[in-house]
């Protein structure tokens, strides 16, 4: 049976919800970073690309905020002035109350919200649904903004309104992808390079579902804040983590203790894999690529501590089982794994992978691949 499109989900969702259809259909993908994981809030390169799955939000003219999701039974309604921590519809009140304080014309709206991108899977639901929330809203308004402008609102939404301390990458994606192409985008100086991404890649979802608002994130990036100073005191003259060299670390590690020189080691190691991953991309050498995921796996389990047993399972068993190499994609602490398969044998490995997951934790994983796809856009109603 072929799953209804998000589109139509969302579609549906609003005839159903508020007996006519809407005025502006937008959405936006959800997305994989294949290296550069933790580096945006520290001034670093991260390198994600848009996958094929979608958050659809639709949207009509009301005198009041609602919204309704297929993931949710409840129609919900929205006051600006209170932000409801740990729903969903957070994130749609954060995009409104960055709107507001921009001059937002617009004093209530209906909104139904259709998605096929995994939610907890660390593949930037929350950015997808910020994202497609703001080109839907402006377009109800009348109004336009270019990518930097959308990316710029949904940021703020989710860092500034629902309190997720993240950086801007994944906004950064949704906005500006380019199907058949990752997009290595350098934080320190906003500079965006579309790097060709053919072929398939595979996402294992570990079932382990991982939200932000737990605090995770925040602690780290309180410890890479902390970890800076720690840097500066030793005569280090840099803005952010991600402008030390890994020249740097040797001396760097003697006098820094745990938590943070293994947080510092973390981003300045992430950087140079990061960049080395690009140039592996742009000289299509996946086998390269491969071994550079496999090594940024090992650093965020061992450095950064963000991974967890099924993501180490994963990875370990993918690499044994043939594939040219895998790790945890997303912040982690729950999430996905992606995983880069020879043509060859994919079939094979994606069997044997599931099978041995099987035996290890009892259930079998969700698994499917996706190419490179393009960024936020408009939907025909």
């Amino acid at each position: 049976m072929t799953p209804v499109s998000p589109v139509r989900q969302a579609t549906s969702l609003f005839q159903e919800r508020f007996g006519s259809g809407p005025v502006a259909v937008m959405s936006a993908p959800g997305r994989v970073n294949l290296l550069g994981e933790h580096t945006d809030y520290n001034g670093g390169p991260v390198l994600p690309f848009a996958i094929e799955r979608r958050t659809v939000v639709a949207v009509g003219h009301a005198e009041r905020w609602e919204a309704g999701s297929t993931l949710d039974p409840m129609l919900h309604r929205i006051d600006p002035e209170s932000i409801e921590l740990g729903s969903w519809t957070a994130y749609v009140t954060g995009v409104i109350r960055v709107l507001r304080k921009g001059g937002f014309p617009l004093q209530g709206a209906r909104l139904a919200i259709g998605s096929s991108v995994p939610v907890g899977a660390g593949l930037s639901s929350s950015a997808a649904l910020t994202v497609a929330t703001t080109r839907a809203l402006l377009a109800l308004a009348g109004r336009r903004l270019a990518p930097a402008g959308v990316a710029d609102i949904a940021y703020r939404a989710e860092h500034d309104e629902v309190g997720v301390r993240c950086g801007r990458m994944d906004q950064t994606v949704a906005a500006f992808a380019r199907a058949g192409h990752a997009l290595l985008f350098e934080t320190g100086d906003g500079s965006l390079t579309h790097v060709p991404l053919p072929g398939k890649v595979w996402v294992f979802e570990s079932g382990v579902v991982h939200r932000l608002s737990r605090g995770h994130l925040n602690e780290r990036r309180q410890e890479c804040e902390a970890a800076l100073r720690l840097v500066r005191d030793r005569g280090y003259r840099v803005d952010t983590l991600a402008q030390l060299g890994v020249e740097d670390l040797a001396g760097l590690l003697r006098v820094i203790p745990a938590p943070w020189g293994p947080r510092v080691r973390h981003v300045v190691t992430e950087v140079a894999r990061t960049r080395a991953a690009a140039r592996a991309l742009a000289a299509r050498d996946r086998v390269a690529l491969g071994r550079l995921l496999v090594e940024g796996h090992q650093s965020l389990r061992v450095d950064y501590q963000s991974s967890f047993p099924e993501a180490d399972h994963l990875v370990h068993a993918a690499v044994r089982h043939g594939a040219l190499g895998a790790r945890l994609t997303g912040a982690g602490w729950g999430g996905a794994v992606v995983a880069l398969l020879p043509e060859a044998g994919e079939a094979r490995i994606v069997a044997e992978l599931q099978e041995d997951f099987r035996q290890a934790f009892g259930r079998v994983p969700v698994v499917w691949s996706t190419k490179a796809a393009a960024g936020a856009r408009s939907e025909k109603r």
